[in-house]
């Protein structure tokens, strides 16, 4: 059962939490993802469906590197953790390959189905399976590079702190929540159900500094107050914690479409991504 929180302070974080309200055109950004990533997975060569993990939603597509010992960007997808999957989120495999490193579209799972402890159980698995098993994916367990937008981001930092956490070469957040109390008693919460506790053990914000030699943040020019927030206090919080990081706020993106810059070098995020991954 959803948290009760004041009618006011519900309608606020209703509105915070919906990027559709800042961005021009969610529902065509979102139509791009799955068409983007059909075409990847029609035209590149992939591994398929491997099971990362017991549970039938941890799943991987992955994309070799073109050249052996490549970098590895592991990408977990957003959706308020309750929607689309990795079926949307081959996207970028054309312009990371094109660059020089391989390219894994990860699978959790969704609320409400599954609670979100079981979502970053599974991310975490799924980043370890990629270190283990890095040289037999083309690539090197030293650079392996988790990248997530919106919920994905949360779920990568989290899988990487902690005393569980997956130590990585780097972290690529876009747009994430690292402090999930305003998602309590919120209309995404209504899927999630968790309690005030829940939510600050969930959040990476008070976990501590991710395992990540490099962490970069973005966010789009068009995205509400809140994920402005969220992404500055958790950019403090890693300075104070001794973590290297680099805050990006890209001009005329917003929560949707600034996915899609990912790897392409005509584009402030990719060059900066491309630059974390060292191609």
């Amino acid at each position: 059962m959803t948290t009760e929180v004041d009618p006011g302070e519900r309608a606020t974080r209703d509105r915070e939490l919906s990027p559709s309200t800042t961005a021009r055109d969610a529902a065509g950004t979102l139509a791009a993802y799955r068409a983007l990533s059909d075409s990847a997975r029609a035209t590149l060569a992939h591994r398929a469906d491997v099971a990362y993990g017991p549970h039938p939603a941890e799943r991987l597509h992955h994309f070799p590197p073109r050249r052996p010992g490549a970098p590895l960007l592991v990408f977990v997808h957003g959706g308020h953790w309750q929607e689309s999957s990795k079926e949307d989120a081959c996207f970028a495999a054309p312009a990371l390959l094109a660059a020089g490193a391989g390219f894994t579209a990860l699978g959790y799972g969704l609320a409400p189905a599954r609670r979100l402890p079981e979502m970053a159980a599974s991310v975490r698995r799924g980043l370890a399976f990629v270190r283990e098993h890095a040289a037999e994916l083309g690539g090197r367990s030293d650079a392996v590079y988790g990248a997530g937008s919106s919920a994905g981001a949360h779920l990568v930092a989290l899988a990487a702190t902690g005393p569980k956490g997956v130590p990585l070469a780097g972290l690529v957040l876009l747009s994430g929540l690292y402090d999930l109390d305003p998602v309590v008693g919120s209309y995404v919460d209504e899927a999630l159900e968790l309690t005030p506790a829940e939510a600050r053990a969930l959040s990476p914000l008070h976990a501590g500094p991710p395992y990540a030699e490099r962490v970069l943040l973005a966010r789009g020019e068009h995205e509400t107050a809140e994920y402005a927030r969220q992404q500055r206090g958790y950019a403090e919080a890693l300075c104070t914690a001794g973590r290297p990081v680099a805050e990006l706020v890209a001009a005329d993106r917003d929560h949707f479409d600034l996915p899609l810059d990912l790897g392409d070098p005509s584009t402030a995020l990719g060059r900066a991504v491309l630059n974390q991954i060292g191609v």
